[in-house]
């Protein structure tokens, strides 16, 4: 306690940070991030704090800030158990997903494992090439598809190379909006894990302090990735490792840690206290440092006395080395040259866990390889992450019944590391995966066997991990009705509905505005289409329960939806005065429906309005 009543500027900066951490810098707040943060135009960063700036971060806060009206749009025929499962595979590009995911995600993810491109010179990814093109402008960019439907890669990447006066900054703005949302969707204990190398380390370190706060970083884990040496490298060093950057949500959470290993204590003296190890007593310091450790134990039995070594002292005072000993906790050696040590007990252990260790001993990328294409029964993509990585940063993040996000999922190995988990612990884990549908090669093996896109390489071989799996069943494991081995699988898409662009009106564009007022939904759009979006943006799972309520008689048809046991209700086919009746009865907390199925009745609307709110249900119309 200081005696000073609370000093108010620090507690606003605290609470400022708290929400905005990317403006807090060194203490200060940083006004022209705030500005940009919260959307202002033509922010220019000039201030003289220690921050990282780079040609186009205010452009950056811009594409991370524009919203969207996208989708996704189901897939059942793709997708294994679509009606029961709880995994989920997005077709689409990265950014936009994320927007479509932070209002029914926010908050919900507990771990976030991504692999994204490490800036080689080589790499192909989505950065804004030319800064001044409008939302609109960028959609179509985005959009750009062949004659067959798949994205062009012409038109949606752009190689990165090290020629360019921008290359590292097209790699921040590439990922700075993507990190800053995936934060969004992190649960407030939640963690984030980065697979990086030497090219983007540094800046990768760097945005991730301005973005989940230089407090919540974790560790930077060193994976020894090669298994053998490079000899082309023209520096003559082989570089054999990559980098696991790790980031906490919020300061004051923890990783697992390393399990103790218990096998360690016994009890081969019958010590009434149970399972001991022997522990060393030797410290750290030298007599110059620590002189109060320095000094001899005497073994009140033998009188043989025990000199500690001159570099490292004892590790306790004399005071607490006599009670260990009125405690018969010291184990005498009987050779005098040796050292007393002392019981530790298990019992005493205030943890099952220890420090993790910063270095990465787990499988090399050659594994990764072997492990796909033996899945594959071909080769597919080069240097996939080994399982084995991607399980041991699971297991440090997330318990049982936790959701896996990876938004960079490439061949789906985080899919592949999940299912395992769940296989070999009997848990229930839950991942989403978003990938692009990049071409493959056509000159590839996996082009000519049908895989045209990476995520077509992805899906395939989460189908082929789930039928592994059930080959080698263990369904003793789990609890009933807790066994997940299915998919769903989604595409980004424009939305089902007509945009209304009040403020855009011109002669030339009223009529198809009053189109979108009087009709929302777009032509072609299929119901299953609409009950996902609508379901997403009212804020509901991908996988929350959909029950699907049928009339009665000889030829049932589906009357409306039933999301979470009735919490909400989406009529999109017909509405009739016995059909509100039905939903009232059910006691749902929302209800959603089209306005066109008003049409003609604008009775049947206002009644349908105060019916609803004399229950307090809360009612919309799109």
């Amino acid at each position: 306690m200081t005696g000073e009543s609370l000093n108010i500027t620090k507690d606003q900066i605290d609470k400022l940070k708290s929400v905005f951490p990317e403006v807090v810098t060194e203490g200060k707040v940083d006004w022209e991030k705030l500005q940009a943060t919260l959307g202002k135009e033509n922010v220019e960063f000039n201030n003289e704090r220690y921050v990282l700036n780079w040609a186009g971060k205010s452009e950056a806060f811009k594409v991370l800030q524009q919203s969207t009206t996208a989708t996704l749009k189901p897939v059942p025929d793709e997708s294994i158990n679509f009606e029961t499962t709880e995994n989920v595979f997005i077709e689409g590009e990265n950014l936009e997903v994320l927007k479509v995911l932070q209002k029914a995600y926010y908050g919900k993810v507990k771990c976030i494992i991504i692999d994204p491109p490490y800036n080689t010179g080589s790499d192909s990814f989505i950065y804004p090439d030319s800064f001044k093109e409008s939302r609109e402008e960028y959609q179509k960019r985005i959009g750009e598809k062949d004659e067959d439907g798949y994205l062009m890669k012409e038109g949606f990447f752009r190689k990165n190379s090290k020629d360019s006066g921008h290359y590292h900054s097209n790699w921040l703005s590439m990922m700075y909006p993507r990190l800053f949302l995936a934060k969004n969707l992190l649960r407030d204990d939640g963690v984030i894990f980065v697979h990086i190398d030497d090219n983007e380390v540094h800046n990768l370190r760097l945005i991730m302090n301005e973005i989940f706060g230089e407090e919540n970083f974790i560790a930077e884990f060193i994976w020894h990735s090669r298994q053998n040496v490079d000899s082309r490298a023209l520096t003559g060093a082989s570089i054999d490792h990559e980098y696991v950057l790790c980031f906490e949500k919020n300061n004051g959470n923890r990783i697992r840690g390393k399990e103790i290993d218990k096998t360690k204590y016994s009890n081969p003296d019958s010590d009434i206290r149970g399972p001991w190890m022997s522990s060393p007593m030797d410290g750290i310091a030298t007599k110059d440092k620590r002189p109060n450790l320095h000094y001899i134990i005497v073994n009140p039995i033998s009188k043989l006395e025990y000199e500690p070594s001159p570099e490292n002292g004892w590790r306790f005072q004399r005071s607490k080395v006599e009670e260990l000993i009125n405690e018969d906790r010291i184990i005498w050696p009987k050779n005098p040259l040796s050292k007393p040590r002392f019981k530790r007990y298990l019992n005493e252990l205030n943890n099952d866990f220890t420090g993790f260790s910063s270095l990465l001993d787990v499988d090399f990328t050659s594994q990764g390889t072997k492990e796909l294409r033996e899945l594959m029964e071909m080769e597919t993509l080069k240097f996939p992450k080994p399982t084995s990585i991607v399980k041991t940063l699971i297991n440090q993040a997330a318990n049982n019944d936790d959701i896996i996000l990876d938004f960079f999922a490439g061949s789906a190995t985080t899919a592949q590391a999940v299912l395992e988990l769940n296989k070999e612990e009997g848990g229930n884990r839950k991942f989403i995966l978003v990938q692009l549908p990049e071409l493959c090669n056509e000159e590839s093996d996996a082009y000519k066997a049908g895989y045209k896109t990476i995520s077509d390489i992805g899906k395939e071989r989460i189908r082929r991990v789930i039928q592994k799996i059930e080959k080698e069943d263990r369904p003793e494991l789990f609890e009933k009705g807790k066994r997940d081995l299915g998919f769903k699988v989604f595409k980004l898409s424009s939305s089902n509905f007509k945009i209304w662009r009040g403020n855009e009106i011109t002669e030339d564009n009223l009529e198809t505005q009053l189109d979108a007022f009087a009709n929302p939904v777009k032509e072609g759009s299929e119901t299953e289409s609409m009950l996902y979006e609508l379901l997403l943006k009212s804020g509901y799972l991908l996988t929350d329960k959909v029950q699907k309520i049928s009339s009665n008689g000889k030829n049932p048809q589906t009357e409306y939806y039933s999301i979470n046991v009735g919490e909400l209700i989406i009529a999109l086919d017909k509405i009739t005065q016995k059909l509100i009746d039905k939903i009232i009865s059910a006691k749902p907390k929302k209800v959603i429906t089209l306005d066109k199925l008003f049409t003609g009745n604008d009775q049947l609307k206002t009644n349908t309005v105060l019916q609803m709110k004399d229950v307090e249900i809360d009612f919309k119309t799109i």
